[in-house]
């Protein structure tokens, strides 16, 4: 097959191939053809000036318009110009959902190399630029020169935290529709490709001969298509499938199917506006942009006499950036689009294993899968697993991601077909299928976890049974490299089997795994361990285990502890309190208590630390915990040396050095003796 891509200039800088973080970008097709006028758009609108802020790009499109493929084309043709390397978000979730920009920034600051460790929790004010990741985001960013490419933005709400005041970095963002509240933007619009390009990427997905000896039947076939690059790419694979099929006669098979798919139209599916239409935050309206070939709009410049002189952008990101409401839900594909009716015929083209593979793909954790996932979901081997979902790609239904560590392929459900993917699942399998093949996908998930925790860390003794050969994980550096790869799958993936509430057993198995495995990577951010830690807690409530849920929130308050949260920690152990008394829990009332005296002491009321040192002390004691009741007895005592109670506090010190005495802690008699030194140093200087 002929690799034909479009001419475009090299960007000037350093190579491409030496820039980081190229390899972050989508795979993108083999095969890219035409959008030279938008690309031109695209150059152009990168080098003009943004005081004070990153420069903004928009790529606006209907689902199937090609529009994440163009971003990463251009992406690799200026990445020479940002020697700091090329960062890559979705800010969608693969049904369409919106996701935080917090969680984004998490995920940008890891890619740049940040320790996001010492990033704060995100806090109860909300999720926007105030957020402590978008903040060390946009600090970190500074004095760069990076590229950030985001892909399907839903609304301004997700992009303006982002956006760092660094003009020396660029943000490309891909939508379906304009992002209105970002002011001085002017959006590249793509329609269908040109009659030209429309062919030539038939001829090349097709073959040129079966293309070049019926030129009638091509254009047809790329107007059925509406010369949109999705439909023809579906249309083409269904060519490839049937050599007997006429190219006129696919045009027509097309033509029909849409029509039926119009007059089926399913309830609560609405057809949206054209995303060319509605007018932009600064008032130009369809006919007053410039237009590419075969309808593509594209951001031109406008006569001096047709609107008023720019205003000087502010310098406060406050001032330029408006978010809109959220958007209800995502722009859907209507069902008179003709990415339908090529999706129509395409599934109707498919074994039925191969459609089963399919149905159960929106199954798999962010909709992404390899053949140790998939296999899972449908029950077969992976090796029949890794040839069904190549013969799915070969038809256009699956889009290839980077492989995996080891090399493994890796495919994805387009977003623009998970909605009917979703439609046909719940029509055409059953609810007791369905649960079995998220059953078997969570067991797997747990095996593969534990599997890679073995290799991890062998010390802790014999691990789970060994996977068959080709799902197994080969070392601990590919079990490192697979843990981290997929911890947005997994995580996903119990997330979705808690919220659900019918596979609580498979789920928790899996949030205990990811506890234990996660940290051992060395790259365990603490926003995934807070994640973890309240879907235990979640699942320890809905089925009345109070101890669970103790220790669940005891965790959490760790977290924010560690982040200096000092008043969201202290709920945290009080209501791990609660939860502790309810299960009759010694141990657990002791460790809340003193979690909940020492925020009161970070905080500064010495007072209230000796009260709750004072109760957790009398629980100790009446376990017989002697190395903690001398440890609490020594913070009391600091909270008594706080409050200037310097005879109580030399009092407390004096029984812990006994109680370490009496159990030959030498360790702890010598810091303890240092303190009460320390203590009386001072109050004889005056203090």
């Amino acid at each position: 097959m002929a690799r034909k891509t479009a001419t475009m200039e090299a960007g000037t800088g350093a190579p491409a191939e030496r820039v980081p973080g190229l390899d972050r970008l989508p795979a993108g097709p083999a095969l890219f053809v035409g959008r030279r006028t938008e690309l031109a758009a695209l150059r152009a609108a990168a080098v003009r000036p943004a005081e004070g802020r990153s420069p903004v790009l928009v790529l606006a499109g209907r689902p199937g318009s090609g529009r994440t493929a163009l971003a990463v084309r251009f992406a690799v043709t200026v990445a020479g110009q940002y020697p700091d390397g090329v960062l890559f978000a979705r800010l969608s979730a693969p049904d369409g959902g919106r996701v935080p920009p917090a969680r984004a920034a998490r995920r940008l600051l890891e890619q740049l190399g940040a320790d996001t460790a010492d990033v704060p929790l995100p806090g109860a004010a909300g999720d926007g630029r105030d957020d402590p990741a978008c903040v060390a985001l946009r600090a970190a960013l500074a004095g760069r020169r990076v590229l950030l490419v985001l892909d399907d933005v839903r609304d301004a709400g997700q992009l303006w935290p982002l956006l760092a005041d660094e003009p020396g970095c660029l943000v490309l963002a891909t939508t379906a529709g304009p992002l209105t509240g970002i002011e001085d933007i002017d959006p590249v619009i793509l329609g269908g490709l040109d009659r030209t390009a429309a062919a030539e990427l038939l001829g090349d997905l097709v073959g040129g001969t079966r293309i070049g000896c019926d030129p009638v039947g091509a254009a047809d076939l790329a107007e059925a298509c509406g010369s949109q690059p999705a439909a023809l790419r579906l249309m083409a694979g269904r060519l490839r499938g049937k050599p007997e099929l006429a190219v006129t006669e696919a045009a027509k098979e097309l033509l029909r199917a849409v029509a039926e798919a119009g007059k089926a139209e399913p309830e609560g599916v609405k057809e949206p506006a054209e995303p060319a239409d509605p007018p932009e935050p600064n008032g130009k309206g369809k006919g007053e942009r410039g237009k590419g070939r075969r309808g593509a709009a594209v951001a031109g410049p406008e006569p001096a006499a047709a609107v008023d002189p720019p205003a000087e952008p502010a310098r406060d990101p406050a001032a330029w950036v408006r978010p809109g409401p959220e958007p209800a839900e995502p722009v859907p594909v209507p069902d008179n689009d003709p990415l339908v009716g090529a999706f129509t015929l395409a599934y109707a083209g498919l074994t039925a294993a191969q459609a089963r593979m399919l149905r159960a793909l929106t199954l798999a954790p962010a909709q992404s899968a390899d053949p140790r996932t998939a296999s899972a979901l449908v029950g077969c081997p992976a090796p029949e697993a890794a040839t069904t979902l190549a013969a799915l790609a070969e038809r256009e239904l699956l889009a290839e991601e980077p492989p995996a560590a080891d090399g493994t392929a890796r495919y994805r459900v387009p977003g623009r077909l998970h909605p009917r993917l979703v439609r046909l699942r719940e029509r055409e399998d059953r609810p007791a299928e369905i649960e079995l093949a998220r059953a078997r996908l969570l067991e797997r998930l747990v095996r593969l976890t534990e599997s890679a925790r073995s290799l991890l860390d062998p010390s802790e003794g014999t691990g789970p049974d060994p996977l068959p050969g080709p799902l197994r994980l080969k070392s601990a550096a590919h079990a490192r490299e697979w843990l981290l790869g997929e911890r947005d799958p997994l995580l996903g993936a119990v997330a979705d089997a808690i919220g659900q509430g019918d596979l609580d057993g498979s789920a928790g198995r899996l949030v205990t795994a990811l506890l234990r495995s996660l940290p051992l990577t060395g790259a365990a951010a603490p926003a995934d361990l807070h994640q973890l830690h309240e879907l235990v807690l979640t699942v320890a409530e809905r089925h009345g285990r109070p101890r669970r849920a103790s220790a669940a929130l005891l965790n959490l308050g760790d977290l924010q502890a560690a982040a200096g949260r000092w008043e969201q920690a202290s709920g945290h152990y009080r209501a791990a309190l609660e939860h502790a008394r309810t299960a009759d829990d010694e141990a657990l009332c002791a460790r809340a208590l003193e979690g909940a005296a020492g925020c009161h002491r970070a905080l500064g009321d010495a007072v209230r630390a000796a009260d709750w040192y004072g109760r957790a002390l009398g629980v100790r004691q009446s376990m017989g915990d002697q190395a903690a009741e001398a440890r609490l007895l020594a913070r009391v005592a600091e909270a008594h040396a706080a409050q200037r109670r310097f005879d109580e506090a030399e009092r407390e010190y004096r029984a812990s050095l006994s109680v370490l005495r009496r159990i030959g802690d030498e360790r702890g008699r010598e810091a303890v003796a240092a303190a009460l030194a320390e203590l009386r140093e001072r109050v004889s200087a005056g203090w």
